[in-house]
């Protein structure tokens, strides 16, 4: 059996003379063809070309071939759509077109139906918050679509009117219109849906552009996507708005064949957004709900220790199980208060003998029993009901990843790091950004900062910094990655570019001294929105705030980097793990050189 020939078209706005002019031009050079699907807004956007349209719905013209359209929005469109959800023949639970005349079939709000093979998914009409009749889809069509995602079987056509959110993301630069970087069109909805259901094809209109991007893996799957942004039917800058493809059914397909990835396959633009917290023994954090940045674990010696003289606890130990100092440490390293802690007891009870937050403190005020209360690791907010992977009181731990601990802050070496010598700082206290901690302890961070930024210097590399700070991230890590300082120059540019793509404008200043950019920076952090912020090598500060239901990339940063080096694999860290050899080696050779430099 020959696979199905279908045609492709963007919005037609109601110029269906033209459609199927062309139409039937292709069909006699090309075809034939099997069926017509139309994206993008099909009804006219004038009253002017109401007669033309109403031709065909009348019976006066006549539909060349199977025609389907999901753009239910436009001149009329309640009139038409109103009278075809009345005939008889369209009674019924139909997801493979309600006809408005012969050969004419609308794809009502969403559904997936077969066609000669091919499983085909849609989803009609745009994001809209007015629950209009038509021309818009609800949160029950979204659902829907949810549900047949689970199902078994891959879809080989996804239809949407708009473009997802974040398409062009890891696609070359070259090749994308410069018009794809406005957001208008562009629905985050779709980008959900579309890295749930995983076609083999998504085609999408309303930006008005032609934008065949490279195909991109999914998540999950064996199979690669292609997505196809096509132009408006007559658009005045020619761009092509109709597109003939002949896919074979992937129902019909081995494993072998349908997992073929052509040469210039990417990454997947979603991969940001399809945290769904499946569990993996893994690639997943068991019971955070954290967006995907870089984490590590480390070891907690169960071991009793009282060492040191002193009638004072030791911070560190009670905090991490561990002291550098060992035996020369002044204040005792004692288990008993360390398993309290471990606890949920408060620390300043355990260190200070009282605790001056009062009522505000979410830690217990009294010392817990072993038989009653067992331990409980802290996440957010002080709560010990889930397992944060950047606190040290983690129990399972990988500690041969630290590199330096100081009094409020400690670093890592990066999991699954972009290049080598990926640093991660992290409080030491549990908090979800840099900014919380009290302005008073910014000079630990400006002197971890200077030491490995003169660290990378040393090796003719420059450290650029970053940290994206979300309701979604609850315990903050600053990312620190050296770049080749032949490459520096180019860091300002290639973030702007990138945010440029996504529809975002970075706001940019430059610092020479540290702490004023760190005192700038909290001006701009509203607690309120999602916030993005880069130090690049010449002292300028990029930022961005987010509002919460706009998508964007927990991995921003990382993305950007990986483009700028020219190893857009490596944007996922989960391309990027170590044994657990690599990693020990990677880190002695790093505190080797570091060393002299470590002001902890």
């Amino acid at each position: 059996m020959a696979a199905p020939r279908i045609l492709l078209a963007g919005d037609v706005f109601g110029r269906l003379n033209q459609l199927f002019k062309r139409v039937q031009s292709v069909n006699k050079s090309a075809g034939p063809f099997d069926a017509l699907f139309c994206v993008g807004q099909f009804f006219p956007d004038s009253p002017e070309r109401l007669e033309e349209f109403m031709n065909y719905v009348e019976g006066r013209s006549s539909v060349p071939l199977p025609t389907y359209f999901i753009g239910d929005y436009g001149v009329a469109a309640p009139k038409v759509l109103s009278t075809a959800s009345k005939n008889s023949a369209n009674l019924g639970f139909k997801m493979d077109g309600l006809t408005i005349c012969e050969n004419l079939h609308w794809l009502r709000g969403s559904g997936k139906f077969s066609f000669q093979g091919l499983s085909i998914v849609y989803l009609s009409g745009r994001s809209s918050s007015e629950g209009q009749q038509f021309g818009t889809y609800s949160q029950d069509d979204v659902d829907a679509l949810r549900a047949l995602a689970e199902e078994s079987g891959v879809v080989d056509l996804f239809l949407t009117n708009e473009w997802p959110s974040g398409v062009t993301t890891r696609a070359s630069l070259a090749d994308v219109p410069a018009e794809a970087s406005d957001s208008s069109g562009c629905d985050p909805a779709i980008s959900e849906l579309v890295a749930e259901i995983k076609p083999r094809y998504h085609i999408a209109g309303t930006k008005d552009i032609f934008y065949a991007r490279e195909p991109y893996s999914n998540t999950d799957a064996v199979h690669v996507t292609r997505f196809l942004g096509l132009a408006s039917v007559g658009n005045p800058k020619k761009q092509k708005f109709i597109h003939a493809i002949s896919p074979t059914p992937a129902c019909t397909m081995s494993t072998s064949e349908i997992s073929v990835k052509p040469s210039n396959a990417t990454l997947s633009p979603y991969t940001f957004e399809e945290q769904t917290g499946r569990l993996k023994e893994v690639t997943k954090r068991p019971g955070d709900s954290m967006s995907d940045s870089q984490y590590w674990r480390y070891d907690v010696s169960k071991k009793r220790q009282k060492s040191g003289d002193g009638d004072g606890l030791c911070f560190k130990f009670i905090y991490t199980g561990s002291c550098p100092r060992g035996e020369q440490c002044n204040f005792q390293h004692d288990m008993d208060s360390r398993e309290q802690f471990r606890r949920g007891v408060c620390l300043d009870l355990l260190l200070k003998g009282k605790c001056e937050k009062g009522p505000e403190c979410s830690f217990k005020h009294e010392l817990q029993n072993e038989a009653e209360n067992p331990p409980r690791r802290r996440v957010g907010s002080g709560s010990m009901s889930k397992e944060c992977w950047f606190c040290l009181s983690s129990p399972n731990v990988e500690s041969h990843l630290i590199i330096s601990v100081g009094e409020n802050y400690y670093c890592a070496l990066a999991k699954g790091p972009l290049v080598e010598d990926h640093v991660l700082v992290i409080p030491i206290e549990h908090l979800p950004n840099t900014f919380t901690l009290s302005q008073e302890f910014e000079s630990e961070l400006v002197r971890l900062r200077d030491s490995l930024q003169l660290y990378f210097r040393n090796r003719q590399k420059e450290a650029v910094l970053f940290e994206w700070v979300s309701k979604r991230v609850s315990h903050a890590n600053l990312q620190v990655v050296p770049v080749p300082s032949s490459r520096a120059a180019a860091v300002p540019d290639i973030f702007n570019m990138a945010a440029k793509r996504m529809g975002f404008k970075l706001v940019s200043k430059k610092f020479d001294n540290i702490l004023d950019r760190r005192k700038w920076l909290r001006t701009q952090f509203d607690e309120n929105s999602n916030f993005f912020y880069a130090e690049v090598p010449d002292g300028t500060i990029l930022t961005l705030s987010v509002d919460e239901n706009e998508k964007f990339p927990a991995q921003f940063g990382r993305e950007v980097l990986a483009g700028l080096l020219n190893m857009p694999d490596r944007a996922d860290w989960r391309n990027c793990s170590l044994s657990k050899e690599e990693e020990t080696s990677a880190v002695e050779k790093f505190k080797e050189g570091f060393k002299e430099l470590d002001p902890n």
